[in-house]
């Protein structure tokens, strides 16, 4: 079985979300997405909507999304990679390059982003509507 794993937030799920998540499983048989924890949110200045239980409940609704995790910290994707035995890690081309340190341990894989949508978009708009 070929293991595929994929991080983020996964707040106020859209398309795009959607999209990159097909894609991922594309990749192989079984996708674990690692979803920032409410904690480690905080720590890099982030707050969601919905909570971490509401996201991995929201996610694991996803016929594409196998299994969810937490990911708690930037340093745990290489533990992850392993106790996990992933063979491919995708992630979204806003940030191509910056994982190419695991390379060492599995495939590593950049997909392009939905044009035209994104979550701060969303938020954006929805404050742009709201002061209407």
């Amino acid at each position: 079985m070929r293991k595929v794993i994929t991080y983020g937030t996964y707040d106020l799920l859209h398309t795009g979300h959607i999209n990159l998540l097909r894609r991922a499983k594309e990749f192989g048989d079984y996708l674990i997405v690692a979803i920032s924890s409410d904690e480690f949110n905080a720590l890099k200045g982030k707050k969601a909507y919905y909570t971490f239980e509401q996201r991995k409940a929201i996610l694991e609704a996803v016929r594409y999304v196998d299994e969810v995790i937490p990911e708690d910290n930037w340093e745990q994707k290489i533990s992850d990679v392993q106790d996990h035995d992933v063979d491919v890690f995708v992630m979204g081309d806003d940030w191509e390059g910056k994982f190419d340190f695991l390379k060492d341990y599995c495939e590593v894989i950049y997909l392009p982003r939905t044009v035209g949508i994104s979550t701060t978009k969303i938020k954006k708009d929805l404050n742009l509507r709201k002061n209407d």
